[in-house]
């Protein structure tokens, strides 16, 4: 059996080591795979046991907040008598990760000392004393009117921007919003121009308020893709229904090219290899606020769509669901947050490359961060031990074979490297790609996107599109 350094990478300290213990489905047999890594950060060579199955959430238990359905109308008639507090687009969606467990243990917007945990240390320590990562603050904003309006009272409404009542925070805790400290941590510099800053953090209110949430019904968007919308535990059951013994996630917020397909058909080959009987794919896109210039969620959904059609990825041994985050474009900081979601959907492998959750520098002409430094850090991250971390091998367009494939720095001159900037000029002008960049279906969507930007003369579609 083949070990993980030579699987995966020539060099394997960006492996996280996996802990022994796992939890046993009932809905399959679970099998056990031996191999050896070396890793710099604990030293030595290490043989691991990897129980094959579905991963623990963090915490021990999956965490869903949603009301039961018995219950719901008896909660309206109770938010209707509370100080109400109306939410944002981007609180929604939030709200959304909170009430399905994607940030389990939290059970609500973080209260000042998670806050400064995972300001401070990317992590948040539990009663039993032990530590499960959160790198980004999931907080509510208000202002001095909602503050005063609130006043010693220690339950609140929140509403949606068409005054219905979403859910109720109880035993609330008020503090102070330390904007600049949560931007320079959380990014790494308070330069102007980072996207969600300047949508979510500038103008906000200078208090925070965390609390205990009660949903008061599973979010919709009533547009066309809430089937895609599955929750952790739906993923959980869709995953155990197919007798998945291994979960490779691959998150991603922009069209699939081949050479992401290539990565994701080769990963499962070489877990096959490891022993693994039936790895699952959890084709993972991004699903909540996204800069301007970022393809739409619905048009990205119907490229993904015609991937699975024109049969580049499997679709029997693929899962296609929308995770509900927002992108903070926080680079080694938002990246433990997509890994450590994953956990909790079941997820025990992580798919990692370069520069994950990155962006250009917003004022000066250049990355804002070390293009290693995602895959880095998620190797040494405090709460992540459980989940084994798979960096990218380098795909690239091998002008040779017609075809994406992994680059070989001895024929550099034989690979043609298209950026995600080089595809969208391309779509844009209604240009061809190489044959093999992307399957014909995907790239006609990509094309039919920027065509509607002409015709309707935006920056950015605004209408939903049918998937």
């Amino acid at each position: 059996m083949a070990s993980i350094s030579t699987v995966f990478s020539n060099s394997s300290p960006f492996l996280s080591q996996p802990l022994t213990k796992s939890r046993k489905s009932d809905s399959f047999a679970v099998t056990t795979v031996s191999f050896q890594t070396t890793s710099r950060v604990r030293g030595g060579r290490n043989t691991l046991r990897v129980k094959a199955g579905l991963i623990d959430p963090d915490g021990g238990k999956l965490v869903e907040l949603v009301v039961s359905e018995p219950r719901r109308r008896e909660k309206k008639h109770e938010a209707a008598d509370l100080p109400r507090l109306r939410l944002t687009t981007i609180d929604l969606q939030w709200m959304h990760v909170l009430s399905e467990g994607w940030a389990s243990p939290l059970r609500g917007f973080m209260r000042e000392s998670e806050f400064l945990q995972t300001l401070h240390f990317n992590s948040l320590r539990l009663d039993d004393g032990s530590v499960v990562n959160m790198s980004v603050p999931i907080v509510l904003a208000i202002d001095d009117e909602q503050k005063a309006l609130i006043g010693e009272s220690k339950r609140v409404a929140l509403f949606d921007s068409d005054d219905n009542p979403i859910a109720i925070l109880s035993d609330v805790e008020i503090f102070k919003h330390p904007k600049e400290e949560r931007i320079a941590r959380t990014w790494g510099t308070t330069a102007r121009g980072l996207p969600y800053v300047e949508e979510v953090i500038t103008n906000a209110g200078n208090w925070l308020i965390g609390g205990d949430l009660e949903v008061l019904e599973p979010i919709k968007y009533n547009d066309g893709l809430d089937r895609f919308r599955l929750s952790p535990s739906e993923l959980r059951k869709e995953l155990e229904k197919r007798g998945a013994d291994a979960v490779f996630a691959f998150q991603l917020r922009n069209p699939v090219h081949n050479g992401h397909a290539l990565l994701m058909t080769d990963t499962r080959r070489r877990l096959l290899e490891m022993g693994y009987k039936n790895p699952i794919l959890l084709l993972h896109p991004l699903g909540g606020f996204t800069k301007a210039d970022d393809v739409p969620l619905s048009w990205r959904m119907k490229q993904h769509e015609k991937v699975l059609e024109d049969g580049v990825l499997d679709p029997k041994t693929t899962v296609v669901s929308i995770f509900p985050s927002p992108m903070l474009y926080a680079g080694p900081t938002e990246v433990q947050w997509h890994a450590k979601a994953r956990i909790n959907a079941g997820a025990n492998f992580y798919i990692v490359g370069r520069d994950p959750a990155g962006m250009g520098h917003p004022v000066e002409k250049r990355d804002l961060y070390d293009a290693d430094h995602g895959k880095k850090v998620l190797s040494m991250a405090p709460g992540l031990e459980r989940l084994n971390i798979l960096p990218f091998r380098v795909a690239a367009y091998d002008k040779t074979q017609g075809k994406m494939a992994f680059f070989d720095p001895s024929r550099a001159q034989d690979f043609l490297f298209i950026s995600g900037t080089k595809m969208r000029g391309l779509a844009k002008n209604k240009e061809s790609p190489p044959d093999g960049f992307m399957c014909p279906g995907g790239w006609k969507v990509l094309v039919d996107y920027y065509d509607s930007l002409t015709l309707t003369g935006n920056n950015r579609l605004q209408e939903k599109v049918p998937v």
